[in-house]
Protein backbone atom coordinates (compact mmCIF):
# COMPACT_ATOMS: atom_id res chain seq x y z
CA UNK A 1 0.00 0.00 0.00
CA UNK A 2 1.44 3.48 -0.70
CA UNK A 3 2.54 5.53 2.03
CA UNK A 4 0.57 8.48 2.76
CA UNK A 5 2.33 12.27 1.59
CA UNK A 6 2.09 15.02 4.21
CA UNK A 7 2.35 18.58 2.72
CA UNK A 8 2.96 21.77 4.59
CA UNK A 9 3.42 24.88 3.39
CA UNK A 10 6.47 27.16 3.42
CA UNK A 11 6.35 30.86 4.21
CA UNK A 12 7.79 33.46 6.27
CA UNK A 13 7.18 36.73 7.64
CA UNK A 14 8.82 38.90 5.09
CA UNK A 15 9.36 39.34 1.13
CA UNK A 16 10.64 37.20 -1.08
CA UNK A 17 11.56 34.32 1.63
CA UNK A 18 13.63 31.57 -0.22
CA UNK A 19 13.06 33.33 -4.05
CA UNK A 20 15.36 36.67 -3.83
CA UNK A 21 14.32 38.83 -6.73
CA UNK A 22 10.75 37.45 -7.44
CA UNK A 23 9.34 39.65 -5.45
CA UNK A 24 9.42 41.53 -8.49
CA UNK A 25 7.25 39.75 -10.41
CA UNK A 26 3.77 41.51 -11.06
CA UNK A 27 2.06 38.68 -9.81
CA UNK A 28 3.97 37.90 -6.82
CA UNK A 29 2.34 38.51 -3.58
CA UNK A 30 5.09 38.93 -0.90
CA UNK A 31 5.15 42.77 -0.74
CA UNK A 32 2.14 42.31 0.95
CA UNK A 33 3.30 40.25 3.79
CA UNK A 34 2.41 43.05 6.12
CA UNK A 35 -1.44 43.09 5.49
CA UNK A 36 -3.76 40.52 7.26
CA UNK A 37 -5.52 39.73 3.95
CA UNK A 38 -1.90 38.22 2.59
CA UNK A 39 -2.47 35.79 5.48
CA UNK A 40 -5.89 34.83 5.92
CA UNK A 41 -6.05 34.93 2.32
CA UNK A 42 -3.13 32.07 2.10
CA UNK A 43 -4.32 29.86 5.33
CA UNK A 44 -7.91 29.51 3.26
CA UNK A 45 -5.76 28.00 0.08
CA UNK A 46 -4.07 25.77 2.25
CA UNK A 47 -7.13 24.55 4.21
CA UNK A 48 -8.70 23.91 0.78
CA UNK A 49 -6.16 21.91 -0.10
CA UNK A 50 -5.85 19.76 2.96
CA UNK A 51 -2.41 20.95 4.48
CA UNK A 52 -1.56 19.95 7.39
CA UNK A 53 0.33 23.21 8.65
CA UNK A 54 1.73 26.39 7.68
CA UNK A 55 5.18 26.58 8.92
CA UNK A 56 6.39 30.07 9.41
CA UNK A 57 10.16 30.78 9.55
CA UNK A 58 11.61 33.55 11.10
CA UNK A 59 15.43 35.06 11.95
CA UNK A 60 16.27 37.98 14.28
CA UNK A 61 18.90 39.82 12.50
CA UNK A 62 19.91 40.30 8.79
CA UNK A 63 22.38 38.54 6.33
CA UNK A 64 25.47 40.25 6.59
CA UNK A 65 27.74 37.98 5.56
CA UNK A 66 28.43 38.72 1.97
CA UNK A 67 30.74 41.71 1.27
CA UNK A 68 30.51 41.73 5.06
CA UNK A 69 27.59 44.00 5.04
CA UNK A 70 23.89 43.72 5.12
CA UNK A 71 23.64 45.90 2.02
CA UNK A 72 23.04 43.43 -0.76
CA UNK A 73 20.41 41.80 1.28
CA UNK A 74 19.02 45.08 2.23
CA UNK A 75 18.53 45.82 -1.90
CA UNK A 76 17.20 42.65 -2.48
CA UNK A 77 14.34 42.24 0.44
CA UNK A 78 16.86 39.09 1.11
CA UNK A 79 14.59 38.33 4.51
CA UNK A 80 14.71 42.04 5.56
CA UNK A 81 12.27 43.50 6.20
CA UNK A 82 11.13 40.86 8.63
CA UNK A 83 7.83 40.73 10.55
CA UNK A 84 7.00 38.72 13.74
CA UNK A 85 5.62 35.68 12.90
CA UNK A 86 3.69 34.92 15.92
CA UNK A 87 0.84 37.67 15.55
CA UNK A 88 0.04 35.99 12.12
CA UNK A 89 -1.69 32.95 13.74
CA UNK A 90 -4.49 33.78 15.12
CA UNK A 91 -6.26 35.66 11.93
CA UNK A 92 -5.46 32.66 10.28
CA UNK A 93 -6.89 30.52 13.01
CA UNK A 94 -10.10 32.44 12.81
CA UNK A 95 -10.97 31.81 8.91
CA UNK A 96 -10.17 28.47 9.59
CA UNK A 97 -10.91 25.46 11.12
CA UNK A 98 -7.89 22.58 10.59
CA UNK A 99 -5.09 23.89 9.51
CA UNK A 100 -1.90 23.61 12.32
CA UNK A 101 0.64 26.71 12.62
CA UNK A 102 4.50 25.95 13.52
CA UNK A 103 5.65 28.88 14.84
CA UNK A 104 9.43 29.63 14.52
CA UNK A 105 10.49 31.17 17.56
CA UNK A 106 14.18 31.24 18.98
CA UNK A 107 14.94 30.16 22.56
CA UNK A 108 18.05 32.19 22.14
CA UNK A 109 16.88 35.25 23.20
CA UNK A 110 13.80 35.09 25.41
CA UNK A 111 13.22 34.03 28.86
CA UNK A 112 11.08 30.89 28.93
CA UNK A 113 8.61 31.98 31.65
CA UNK A 114 7.06 34.45 29.12
CA UNK A 115 7.43 33.10 25.89
CA UNK A 116 5.62 29.24 27.82
CA UNK A 117 2.37 31.78 28.46
CA UNK A 118 2.75 33.72 24.79
CA UNK A 119 2.61 29.65 23.78
CA UNK A 120 0.05 28.40 26.10
CA UNK A 121 -1.88 31.23 24.78
CA UNK A 122 -1.69 30.67 21.04
CA UNK A 123 -2.79 27.11 21.68
CA UNK A 124 -6.02 28.50 23.24
CA UNK A 125 -6.80 31.15 20.35
CA UNK A 126 -6.18 28.05 17.87
CA UNK A 127 -8.29 25.95 19.49
CA UNK A 128 -4.98 23.52 19.47
CA UNK A 129 -3.54 23.84 16.29
CA UNK A 130 -0.46 25.63 17.53
CA UNK A 131 3.26 24.38 16.88
CA UNK A 132 6.57 25.35 17.78
CA UNK A 133 9.72 24.81 15.76
CA UNK A 134 12.58 25.58 18.39
CA UNK A 135 15.93 27.39 16.49
CA UNK A 136 18.64 28.29 18.73
CA UNK A 137 19.49 31.24 15.97
CA UNK A 138 22.35 31.08 13.86
CA UNK A 139 22.86 34.60 12.52
CA UNK A 140 25.97 37.20 14.18
CA UNK A 141 23.48 40.16 14.04
CA UNK A 142 21.21 38.76 16.15
CA UNK A 143 23.43 38.28 19.13
CA UNK A 144 24.23 41.40 18.96
CA UNK A 145 21.60 43.58 18.78
CA UNK A 146 20.57 41.54 22.14
CA UNK A 147 23.53 42.55 23.41
CA UNK A 148 25.69 39.30 23.41
CA UNK A 149 29.39 40.11 22.17
CA UNK A 150 29.30 37.12 19.90
CA UNK A 151 27.09 34.09 18.57
CA UNK A 152 27.11 31.80 21.67
CA UNK A 153 29.60 28.33 20.08
CA UNK A 154 27.19 25.96 18.55
CA UNK A 155 26.64 22.82 20.85
CA UNK A 156 26.70 25.13 23.21
CA UNK A 157 23.04 26.90 22.38
CA UNK A 158 21.87 23.17 22.56
CA UNK A 159 23.06 22.59 25.64
CA UNK A 160 20.80 26.01 26.80
CA UNK A 161 18.00 24.61 25.11
CA UNK A 162 18.21 21.50 27.22
CA UNK A 163 17.12 23.43 30.11
CA UNK A 164 15.02 25.69 28.03
CA UNK A 165 12.90 22.87 27.47
CA UNK A 166 12.72 21.62 30.75
CA UNK A 167 11.59 24.96 32.32
CA UNK A 168 9.15 25.07 29.29
CA UNK A 169 7.90 21.42 30.04
CA UNK A 170 7.35 22.21 33.61
CA UNK A 171 4.73 25.41 33.58
CA UNK A 172 2.87 23.50 30.38
CA UNK A 173 3.07 19.58 31.55
CA UNK A 174 3.87 20.00 35.58
CA UNK A 175 2.45 23.43 37.27
CA UNK A 176 -1.40 22.61 36.37
CA UNK A 177 -2.53 19.17 37.44
CA UNK A 178 -5.67 17.49 35.31
CA UNK A 179 -8.91 18.54 37.44
CA UNK A 180 -7.08 21.81 38.92
CA UNK A 181 -9.61 23.93 36.81
CA UNK A 182 -13.10 23.52 38.42
CA UNK A 183 -14.87 26.78 37.16
CA UNK A 184 -17.95 25.84 39.87
CA UNK A 185 -19.92 28.82 39.96
CA UNK A 186 -21.92 27.14 42.69
CA UNK A 187 -18.95 27.33 45.37
CA UNK A 188 -17.22 30.64 43.68
CA UNK A 189 -14.16 28.35 42.91
CA UNK A 190 -12.33 28.74 39.36
CA UNK A 191 -9.15 26.79 40.49
CA UNK A 192 -8.17 24.60 43.25
CA UNK A 193 -4.90 25.70 44.29
CA UNK A 194 -3.99 22.31 46.21
CA UNK A 195 -3.56 21.08 42.12
CA UNK A 196 -1.67 24.10 40.69
CA UNK A 197 2.07 23.82 41.77
CA UNK A 198 5.23 26.30 41.58
CA UNK A 199 7.45 24.41 39.90
CA UNK A 200 10.56 25.47 41.91
CA UNK A 201 13.23 25.16 38.81
CA UNK A 202 16.97 26.26 39.93
CA UNK A 203 19.00 25.48 36.64
CA UNK A 204 21.86 26.41 35.25
CA UNK A 205 20.71 29.27 33.03
CA UNK A 206 17.17 29.87 35.00
CA UNK A 207 15.53 30.15 38.01
CA UNK A 208 11.76 30.24 37.97
CA UNK A 209 10.02 29.27 41.11
CA UNK A 210 6.26 30.24 40.12
CA UNK A 211 3.28 28.46 38.79
CA UNK A 212 2.75 28.62 35.24
CA UNK A 213 0.59 31.51 34.91
CA UNK A 214 -2.16 30.14 32.00
CA UNK A 215 -4.75 27.59 32.55
CA UNK A 216 -3.73 24.01 30.29
CA UNK A 217 -4.30 24.66 27.00
CA UNK A 218 -5.89 21.89 24.56
CA UNK A 219 -2.52 20.58 23.73
CA UNK A 220 -0.92 21.82 26.96
CA UNK A 221 2.64 21.45 25.33
CA UNK A 222 2.70 22.31 21.60
CA UNK A 223 3.26 20.31 18.43
CA UNK A 224 7.28 20.54 18.73
CA UNK A 225 8.98 20.99 15.54
CA UNK A 226 12.82 20.99 14.83
CA UNK A 227 14.80 22.47 12.04
CA UNK A 228 18.72 21.56 12.64
CA UNK A 229 21.30 19.33 9.78
CA UNK A 230 24.11 19.24 12.57
CA UNK A 231 24.94 16.04 14.29
CA UNK A 232 24.10 18.13 17.90
CA UNK A 233 21.05 19.24 16.18
CA UNK A 234 20.00 15.78 15.16
CA UNK A 235 20.21 14.64 18.22
CA UNK A 236 17.80 17.42 19.97
CA UNK A 237 15.68 16.44 17.67
CA UNK A 238 15.60 12.98 18.04
CA UNK A 239 14.98 13.57 21.66
CA UNK A 240 12.14 15.95 21.56
CA UNK A 241 10.96 16.77 18.22
CA UNK A 242 7.56 15.79 17.01
CA UNK A 243 8.33 17.20 13.36
CA UNK A 244 11.58 17.71 11.82
CA UNK A 245 12.11 19.74 8.86
CA UNK A 246 15.07 19.03 7.04
CA UNK A 247 16.49 20.25 3.35
CA UNK A 248 18.23 17.43 1.55
CA UNK A 249 18.79 18.21 -1.97
CA UNK A 250 18.94 14.72 -3.11
CA UNK A 251 17.39 11.61 -2.18
CA UNK A 252 20.93 10.46 -1.26
CA UNK A 253 21.79 12.70 1.73
CA UNK A 254 17.91 12.99 2.50
CA UNK A 255 17.79 9.35 2.91
CA UNK A 256 20.82 9.42 5.10
CA UNK A 257 19.47 11.96 7.08
CA UNK A 258 16.29 10.42 7.45
CA UNK A 259 17.49 7.41 8.77
CA UNK A 260 20.07 8.75 11.37
CA UNK A 261 17.21 10.39 12.83
CA UNK A 262 14.84 7.48 13.00
CA UNK A 263 18.07 5.61 14.48
CA UNK A 264 18.83 8.77 17.14
CA UNK A 265 15.03 8.40 18.37
CA UNK A 266 14.92 4.83 18.55
CA UNK A 267 18.35 4.95 21.08
CA UNK A 268 16.65 7.93 23.15
CA UNK A 269 13.49 5.64 23.77
CA UNK A 270 11.19 7.11 21.26
CA UNK A 271 9.18 5.55 18.28
CA UNK A 272 10.99 6.55 15.40
CA UNK A 273 7.92 5.81 13.41
CA UNK A 274 5.76 8.58 15.67
CA UNK A 275 8.47 11.37 14.30
CA UNK A 276 7.17 12.82 10.88
CA UNK A 277 10.10 14.36 8.75
CA UNK A 278 9.64 16.80 6.18
CA UNK A 279 11.89 17.85 3.65
CA UNK A 280 11.82 21.08 1.81
CA UNK A 281 10.75 21.48 -1.29
CA UNK A 282 9.52 23.15 -4.22
CA UNK A 283 7.26 22.15 -7.13
CA UNK A 284 6.46 24.51 -10.50
CA UNK A 285 3.50 23.12 -11.64
CA UNK A 286 1.33 23.10 -15.36
CA UNK A 287 -1.37 21.33 -17.19
CA UNK A 288 1.57 19.95 -19.22
CA UNK A 289 5.02 19.52 -18.18
CA UNK A 290 5.40 22.03 -21.52
CA UNK A 291 3.68 24.97 -19.66
CA UNK A 292 5.31 24.19 -16.17
CA UNK A 293 8.69 24.57 -17.96
CA UNK A 294 7.81 27.96 -19.70
CA UNK A 295 6.52 28.72 -16.05
CA UNK A 296 9.83 27.64 -14.60
CA UNK A 297 11.69 29.61 -17.47
CA UNK A 298 9.88 32.95 -17.02
CA UNK A 299 10.17 32.49 -13.02
CA UNK A 300 14.04 32.22 -13.43
CA UNK A 301 14.56 35.80 -15.70
CA UNK A 302 13.02 37.02 -11.84
CA UNK A 303 16.15 35.46 -9.67
CA UNK A 304 18.66 38.29 -8.30
CA UNK A 305 22.27 36.93 -8.03
CA UNK A 306 22.83 39.30 -5.26
CA UNK A 307 19.85 38.14 -3.50
CA UNK A 308 21.00 34.70 -3.40
CA UNK A 309 24.39 34.85 -2.48
CA UNK A 310 23.20 37.37 0.87
CA UNK A 311 21.49 34.45 1.48
CA UNK A 312 24.10 31.70 0.85
CA UNK A 313 26.69 33.54 2.42
CA UNK A 314 24.15 33.86 5.77
CA UNK A 315 23.22 30.27 6.36
CA UNK A 316 26.75 28.87 5.29
CA UNK A 317 28.73 31.77 7.32
CA UNK A 318 31.00 31.71 3.97
CA UNK A 319 31.39 34.96 2.28
CA UNK A 320 30.64 34.23 -1.27
CA UNK A 321 32.12 37.60 -2.90
CA UNK A 322 35.61 36.18 -2.24
CA UNK A 323 35.04 34.33 -5.15
CA UNK A 324 34.45 35.30 -8.74
CA UNK A 325 30.81 33.97 -10.02
CA UNK A 326 32.49 31.15 -12.49
CA UNK A 327 35.05 30.00 -9.92
CA UNK A 328 34.90 26.37 -9.59
CA UNK A 329 34.56 26.12 -5.51
CA UNK A 330 35.91 22.19 -5.48
CA UNK A 331 39.70 24.00 -5.87
CA UNK A 332 39.19 26.17 -3.22
CA UNK A 333 40.35 24.01 -0.49
CA UNK A 334 39.10 25.26 2.90
CA UNK A 335 36.76 22.69 5.17
CA UNK A 336 34.19 25.47 5.15
CA UNK A 337 33.94 25.63 1.37
CA UNK A 338 34.06 21.79 1.09
CA UNK A 339 31.41 20.87 3.56
CA UNK A 340 29.01 23.95 2.07
CA UNK A 341 29.58 22.04 -1.35
CA UNK A 342 29.20 18.25 0.13
CA UNK A 343 25.46 18.64 0.04
CA UNK A 344 24.84 19.80 -3.96
CA UNK A 345 27.63 17.13 -4.77
CA UNK A 346 25.05 14.86 -4.26
CA UNK A 347 22.83 15.84 -5.89
CA UNK A 348 24.37 15.67 -9.29
CA UNK A 349 27.97 13.83 -8.26
CA UNK A 350 29.96 15.31 -11.77
CA UNK A 351 28.62 18.72 -11.80
CA UNK A 352 31.43 21.33 -11.06
CA UNK A 353 29.96 23.89 -8.49
CA UNK A 354 30.13 27.43 -8.96
CA UNK A 355 29.16 30.63 -7.08
CA UNK A 356 26.66 30.86 -10.52
CA UNK A 357 25.51 27.69 -10.18
CA UNK A 358 25.03 28.02 -6.49
CA UNK A 359 22.83 30.85 -7.26
CA UNK A 360 20.83 29.41 -9.68
CA UNK A 361 19.84 26.62 -8.01
CA UNK A 362 19.17 28.52 -4.80
CA UNK A 363 17.04 31.00 -6.56
CA UNK A 364 14.16 29.59 -6.66
CA UNK A 365 13.18 27.58 -3.37
CA UNK A 366 16.06 27.50 -1.34
CA UNK A 367 18.20 24.67 -0.62
CA UNK A 368 15.47 22.02 -1.15
CA UNK A 369 15.04 20.15 -4.40
CA UNK A 370 12.91 21.56 -7.10
CA UNK A 371 10.26 19.26 -9.37
CA UNK A 372 9.04 21.25 -12.06
CA UNK A 373 6.09 19.45 -14.14
CA UNK A 374 2.84 18.52 -14.53
CA UNK A 375 0.71 16.90 -11.62
CA UNK A 376 1.15 13.26 -12.91
CA UNK A 377 5.00 13.97 -13.22
CA UNK A 378 5.54 15.94 -9.78
CA UNK A 379 3.42 13.11 -8.29
CA UNK A 380 5.36 10.58 -9.76
CA UNK A 381 8.26 12.30 -8.08
CA UNK A 382 7.00 12.88 -4.87
CA UNK A 383 6.05 9.21 -4.21
CA UNK A 384 9.19 8.43 -5.94
CA UNK A 385 11.14 10.42 -2.82
CA UNK A 386 8.88 9.02 0.07
CA UNK A 387 9.37 5.59 -1.38
CA UNK A 388 13.21 5.83 -1.49
CA UNK A 389 13.91 7.74 1.33
CA UNK A 390 11.67 6.78 4.49
CA UNK A 391 10.56 10.56 4.28
CA UNK A 392 7.09 11.57 5.78
CA UNK A 393 6.50 14.76 3.70
CA UNK A 394 7.43 17.96 2.46
CA UNK A 395 7.70 21.64 3.51
CA UNK A 396 6.90 23.48 0.42
CA UNK A 397 8.22 26.53 -0.62
CA UNK A 398 6.91 28.81 -3.05
CA UNK A 399 8.32 30.77 -6.21
CA UNK A 400 5.60 33.05 -6.32
CA UNK A 401 2.82 33.46 -3.45
CA UNK A 402 0.12 32.51 -3.85
CA UNK A 403 0.78 31.26 -7.27
CA UNK A 404 2.44 28.38 -6.45
CA UNK A 405 0.13 27.59 -3.07
CA UNK A 406 -3.24 27.84 -5.56
CA UNK A 407 -1.11 25.48 -8.41
CA UNK A 408 -0.19 22.94 -5.47
CA UNK A 409 -4.01 22.69 -3.85
CA UNK A 410 -5.15 23.16 -7.27
CA UNK A 411 -3.25 20.93 -9.74
CA UNK A 412 -0.98 18.69 -7.46
CA UNK A 413 -3.34 17.59 -4.53
CA UNK A 414 -6.40 16.23 -7.03
CA UNK A 415 -3.45 14.18 -8.58
CA UNK A 416 -2.16 13.04 -5.18
CA UNK A 417 -5.45 12.34 -3.96
CA UNK A 418 -6.91 10.46 -7.02
CA UNK A 419 -3.91 7.66 -6.19
CA UNK A 420 -5.02 7.67 -2.43
CA UNK A 421 -1.99 8.76 -1.06
CA UNK A 422 -3.36 12.08 0.10
CA UNK A 423 -5.85 12.62 2.56
CA UNK A 424 -9.18 13.87 1.17
CA UNK A 425 -10.46 15.11 5.11
CA UNK A 426 -8.92 16.94 8.00
CA UNK A 427 -8.75 14.46 11.05
CA UNK A 428 -10.79 15.43 13.94
CA UNK A 429 -9.19 17.47 16.71
CA UNK A 430 -5.71 19.15 17.70
CA UNK A 431 -2.64 19.53 15.74
CA UNK A 432 -0.98 16.60 17.78
CA UNK A 433 -4.20 14.06 16.91
CA UNK A 434 -4.59 15.57 13.69
CA UNK A 435 -0.77 14.50 13.14
CA UNK A 436 -0.49 11.32 15.00
CA UNK A 437 -4.05 9.78 15.49
CA UNK A 438 -3.80 9.73 18.96
CA UNK A 439 -4.45 11.79 22.30
CA UNK A 440 -3.96 15.18 22.28
CA UNK A 441 -1.19 15.35 24.53
CA UNK A 442 2.52 14.01 24.84
CA UNK A 443 2.75 10.98 24.47
CA UNK A 444 4.18 8.81 27.65
CA UNK A 445 7.56 8.04 26.05
CA UNK A 446 8.39 11.51 25.21
CA UNK A 447 10.73 13.51 27.65
CA UNK A 448 8.49 16.47 28.47
CA UNK A 449 5.83 13.84 29.90
CA UNK A 450 8.20 13.18 32.63
CA UNK A 451 7.68 16.75 34.56
CA UNK A 452 3.51 15.97 34.82
CA UNK A 453 3.81 14.98 38.39
CA UNK A 454 6.69 17.64 40.14
CA UNK A 455 5.96 16.38 43.56
CA UNK A 456 7.20 13.07 42.51
CA UNK A 457 9.72 14.25 40.62
CA UNK A 458 11.07 16.22 43.69
CA UNK A 459 10.95 13.16 45.47
CA UNK A 460 12.76 11.07 43.76
CA UNK A 461 15.55 13.45 43.16
CA UNK A 462 16.06 14.10 46.75
CA UNK A 463 16.46 10.49 46.81
CA UNK A 464 18.83 9.46 44.00
CA UNK A 465 19.64 13.25 41.65
CA UNK A 466 19.84 12.04 38.33
CA UNK A 467 22.16 14.28 35.90
CA UNK A 468 20.34 13.64 32.68
CA UNK A 469 16.90 15.49 33.93
CA UNK A 470 15.76 15.56 30.21
CA UNK A 471 15.93 11.91 29.47
CA UNK A 472 13.12 10.99 32.34
CA UNK A 473 10.05 9.43 31.31
CA UNK A 474 6.59 9.77 33.17
CA UNK A 475 6.67 9.13 36.65
CA UNK A 476 4.25 6.09 36.49
CA UNK A 477 6.78 4.35 33.79
CA UNK A 478 8.84 5.24 36.73
CA UNK A 479 7.21 3.59 38.99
Amino acid sequence: MAREIRLNAFDMNCVGHQSPGLWAHPRDRSWQYKDFEYWTDLAKILERGKFDGLFIADVLGIYDVYNGNGDAAIRQAAQVPVNDPLQLIPPMALVTEHLGFGLTASLSFEHPYPFARRLSTLDHLTKGRAGWNIVTSYLESGAKNLGQKNQTEHDARYDFAEEYLEVCYKLWEGSWEEGALLRDRERRIFSDPSKIHEIQHVGKHFQVPGIHLCEPSPQRTPVLYQAGASSRGKQFAAEHAECVFVAAPSKVLLKKTVADIRRRAAEAGRDPRKILIFNLQTVILGETDAKAKAKFEEYKTWVSYEGAMALISGWTGIDFSQFKPDEPLKHVHTNAIQSAVEAFSTADPNKVWTPNELADWVGIGGFGPLFVGSPETVADLLQEWVEDTDVDGFNLAYALTHETFVDAVELLVPELQKRGVYKTEYAPGTLREKLFGAGPRLPDIHPGAGYRDLAALRQQEKQAPSPQPMNRRSTHERA
